[in-house]
């Protein structure tokens, strides 16, 4: 199926989207978007692009109604009762701060000195507030990856290292908390920590949080190649974490994370996903999903990465049981490494759907 690979590398070039694709025994290949041939995503019922939400990996209700609530209000009350209530422990909470400093990051983006006037209040009225000052630092830290003149820059330093001091302050209001300690990790890639400053700062979270997925994530970058360590650090703390998780984890996939950070930015060749090495992350991975707690708020990011390697491995069935779980949110790897998330994910979407279809498959066969 070498002519699905010259579709691919169309696809991820200019994001022509599933309308254009047709669905042929033995190919794929490029049609008008009237041809009645067309695979066609809504047809499985899944959102279309422009409805997809980039904020999160995967539903959270009661965060969407907060992060509705503070930006119609201006109030930050209802933020910090969500957080308070939040077991400080598990990844949830993470996500929230992630997701609070995320949007104060994008006020004030689209609002210079005026954005984000919730956040500034609840710093000023609720100076013990350990939710609002994990969010500040998240937001700290967002902002300097964000907006602050590009990697390496002094505004990017600068910012970082007011972070860190806000993480420290943050982390002395709730001792127990891991939260502080995992916002560290991406200021400890920025500001490059040595790796025995890193293994301290590790070793807080993993006293804290020691099976916590999205931990290992952030640590992970830090250890690959692109960053202060190479392929094989990462690669060993990947694997170390997935031999030692216990039943039901999702360390259980980061093999296959590590495989994403180390490979380059777009890889072609059909091989390289035909190889053992990226059969046995798949397979962790598959493995860690169905064996994880449905309710774990980080199953979601593996699905997605998921989907990306299972269309790449032209399984094209498991490929669109993930799309099946996780359709409608786009804030998870791979998708936030593009500059437009949603239309990034639907060219993977729109591929599984035509390589279901091309091998006999259709909306009435894709499991409920």
């Amino acid at each position: 199926m070498e002519i699905l690979w010259f579709v691919f590398a169309m696809l991820m070039i200019v994001f022509i989207l599933g309308p254009y694709i047709r669905r042929r025994r033995g190919g794929i290949r490029l049609v008008s978007p009237d041809s009645p041939d067309a695979a066609d995503p809504a047809n499985y019922g899944f959102e279309r692009q422009e409805e997809l939400d980039i904020r999160v990996p995967g539903p959270d209700q009661d965060l969407m109604d907060v992060l509705d609530n503070v930006r119609l209000t201006g109030r930050w009350q209802a933020a910090s009762q969500l957080l308070a209530g939040t077991p400080r422990e598990g990844e949830r909470r993470w996500q929230r701060v992630q997701a609070f400093g995320g949007a104060a990051a994008l006020e004030l983006m689209a609002q210079p000195g005026t954005g984000a006037q919730w956040l500034k209040a609840w710093r000023l009225e609720a100076e013990k507030d350990p939710g609002g000052a994990q969010v500040h630092a998240e937001l700290l830290v967002q902002q300097a990856w964000r907006h602050s003149g590009g990697v390496g820059s002094e505004d990017h330093r600068i910012i970082l290292e007011e972070a860190r001091e806000a993480c420290r302050k943050a982390a002395l209001l709730a001792p127990g908390d891991p939260v502080p300690y995992i916002t560290e990790l991406a200021i400890a890639r920025g500001l490059a920590y040595p790796e025995a400053e890193f293994d301290k700062l590790w070793a807080k979270v993993i006293d804290r949080a020691p099976d916590h997925m999205g931990a290992h994530l952030a640590a992970l970058h830090y250890w690959g190649a692109k960053w202060h360590g190479s392929q094989e650090k990462a690669d060993a703390f990947a694997h170390a974490a997935a031999a030692r998780a216990p039943q039901g984890s999702l360390l259980a996939a980061l093999p296959m994370f590590a495989l994403r950070e180390n490979q380059p930015d777009i890889v072609l060749s059909p091989s390289f996903y035909r190889g053992a090495v990226v059969t046995r992350a798949v397979e962790g991975a598959l493995y860690a999903v169905h064996t994880a707690r449905q309710d774990d708020p980080m199953v979601a990011h593996v699905r997605h990465l998921l989907l990306m390697f299972l269309v790449c491995m032209e399984r094209w069935a498991e490929a669109l049981e993930q799309v099946r779980h996780v359709d409608g949110y786009v804030g998870a790897l791979p998708w936030t490494e593009a500059s437009n998330p949603a239309a990034a994910y639907t060219v993977y979407r729109a591929m599984a759907v035509a390589g279901y279809e091309a091998n006999g498959g259709s909306p009435a066969t894709l499991r409920p």
